[in-house]
C-alpha cells in the first residue's frame, strides 16, 4: 500500500468554483458561517457547517445537522455544481496570501501509514471533535475537509510541481479574505507514477493541521474494514484526503493567549511573581516577540516584554523547550493556575492572523484580564516533537494561509 495515491476528485464545475469554495469548517463559528454564506446557495459552508440552514439555536452536533449536510451535498451534485473526475489524478494546489506562496499536492494519504507512524502526529485530539468528523464523513460518504500535511522538501517533487504549474490552471479563485487558490489537475500518467514513487521514497510525512480529520478518517476506515468481508486494502476508505506541502514553504504564525483573570492576584503582585522566571520590561507599544524565549504581555493598558531566564530553558527536550511549554510551565500553571489549557474555560487562544490589536481589544473590553503574544513555533520544532512520538501543548501552531473546503473532495466508494 503506497504512502499516497491519486484519486478521482469531486470538484466544482469550472463556472461554479468561486461560488463553492469556502473557509475550512473549523475556523468559523456557526454565526460567522451563517453571515459568510448569506446569499451564496452553492457555498460549501452549507455542507461543512450545515447548522446554518437550521434554526439558530441548533447544536452543531445534532444528528439533523449531518442529515442537512447530506441533503445539501446531494443538491450540489444533482444541480451539477459538483462533478467527479472520471479518472484518478493528483492535483497541485497553490496558495497565495500577500507575498507568501506555497504549492502542495492534493492526494489520498494512507491510513495504514498513519497508523504505523509514517504519517506523524504532534497533537492530542478531543473525542467530541473526532466524533463530529466521523459523523460528517459517514453522512456524506466523502472526506471534504483535507488534512494539511508537510514533508522535508524534495527537489524531485519541486521539479514536478514546477512542470504542472507552468500550465493553465483548472481553477483560479480569490476568496473574500484575499487568499488566492489555484488548482491544476495532473493528468499525465508518467508524472502521476513518478510522483507516487517520489513520495514513497520519503521517510515520513507530518500532520501540520487536521489531527481530528485524520483520526476520524482512521476510525471510519477501521469500522468499514470490519464490516467488509471482502476487504482488500485498496478501497477508498483506506485513504484520507490530504494536501501535502514542503516544509520550506510552510508559514506558521503566532498563536496567542488571553486569560480571564489573574488568579486572585493584584496586578502588582502578579508582575512580581513573573520576575521569578522572566525578565519583565515595560514597553511603549505593542510587543510582537522577535525571537524564541520572548513574550509580549498586555495588562491594564500597558505592554510588557517578558524574556525567559536562560536557566529555565531545557537544552535537550524538544517539547519542554518550546515557547508554548515555557509559558505554560512558568506562567500559566504556577502563576495563573491554568493546569490544563485544553479544558480550562479561563483561557482562550487567538490566531496571529487577527493581529495584536485583537489582544488589546479583548483586554480593554474587560472580557479578559491579560493577553500574551507569542513567537511562532518553527516547523522544524514541530517535526522534532513528532519524530520522538511526543505531542506539543495545545494551540502550538497556527498555519496560514488556510486550505479551502470544497475545492477537491474524496468520495469513499
Amino acid at each position: 500500500m503506497s504512502l499516497i495515491r491519486p484519486f478521482a476528485g469531486l470538484r466544482p464545475a469550472l463556472s461554479r468554483a468561486a461560488d463553492v469554495v469556502a473557509p475550512p469548517y473549523d475556523v468559523l463559528s456557526s454565526e460567522e458561517a451563517r453571515v459568510r454564506a448569506a446569499g451564496k446557495p452553492w457555498s460549501f459552508l452549507h455542507i461543512s457547517k450545515a447548522e446554518i440552514d437550521l434554526p439558530p439555536a441548533t447544536d452543531p452536533y445534532n444528528p439533523a445537522v449531518y442529515a442537512k449536510a447530506r441533503e445539501n451535498f446531494d443538491r450540489l451534485l444533482k444541480e451539477g455544481v459538483l462533478a467527479r473526475d472520471a479518472e484518478p489524478y493528483y492535483y497541485f494546489y497553490r496558495l497565495v496570501m500577500g507575498s507568501h506562496t506555497q504549492v502542495g499536492v492534493v492526494a489520498a494519504a494512507s491510513v495504514a501509514a498513519y497508523e504505523a507512524g509514517r504519517i506523524r502526529r504532534h497533537e492530542f485530539t478531543r473525542p467530541d471533535k473526532e466524533d463530529d468528523r466521523v459523523r460528517q464523513i459517514d453522512a456524506l460518504n466523502a472526506q471534504t475537509g483535507p488534512v494539511f500535511l508537510t514533508y522535508r522538501h524534495s527537489e524531485k517533487i519541486d521539479a514536478m510541481a514546477g512542470i504542472v504549474t507552468r500550465g493553465k490552471p483548472d481553477v483560479d479563485v480569490t476568496a473574500d479574505d484575499g487568499v488566492r487558490h489555484t488548482l491544476w489537475v495532473a493528468r499525465d500518467r508518467k508524472l502521476i507514477k513518478a510522483l507516487t514513487e517520489a513520495f514513497e521514497s520519503l521517510d515520513k510525512l507530518y500532520v501540520a493541521d487536521g489531527h481530528h480529520r485524520s483520526a476520524a478518517a482512521t476510525r471510519v476506515a477501521n469500522s468499514r474494514k470490519a464490516a467488509n468481508s471482502k476487504h482488500t486494502g485498496e478501497e477508498a476508505y483506506n485513504y484520507f484526503l490530504a494536501v501535502i506541502f514542503p516544509d520550506n514553504q510552510m508559514q506558521i504564525l503566532d498563536y496567542n493567549r488571553v486569560v480571564k483573570d489573574l488568579n486572585g492576584l493584584a496586578p502588582e503582585a502578579f508582575l512580581k511573581k513573573l520576575e521569578e522566571a522572566f525578565n519583565v520590561k515595560p514597553e511603549a507599544g505593542a510587543v510582537k516577540p522577535a525571537k524564541a524565549g520572548e513574550f509580549g504581555m498586555y495588562l491594564k493598558g500597558q505592554w510588557y516584554r517578558l524574556t525567559i531566564q536562560p536557566a529555565r530553558v531545557p537544552a535537550n527536550d524538544p517539547v519542554k523547550r518550546l515557547d508554548v511549554s515555557l509559558l505554560q510551565d512558568h506562567l500559566l500553571a504556577p502563576v495563573l493556575g491554568i493546569g490544563d489549557p485544553r479544558r480550562d474555560k479561563r483561557i482562550d487562544f487567538i490566531g496571529g492572523i487577527r493581529g495584536l490589536k485583537e489582544l488589546e481589544r479583548r483586554v480593554d473590553s474587560g472580557e479578559m484580564a491579560v493577553a500574551l503574544s507569542m513567537f511562532p513555533t518553527s516547523i522544524h520544532d514541530m517535526m522534532a516533537v513528532a519524530d520522538i512520538n511526543e505531542v506539543m501543548p495545545p494551540k502550538s501552531t497556527w498555519f496560514e494561509p488556510k486550505l479551502a473546503d470544497g475545492l477537491v473532495s474524496h468520495v469513499l466508494d
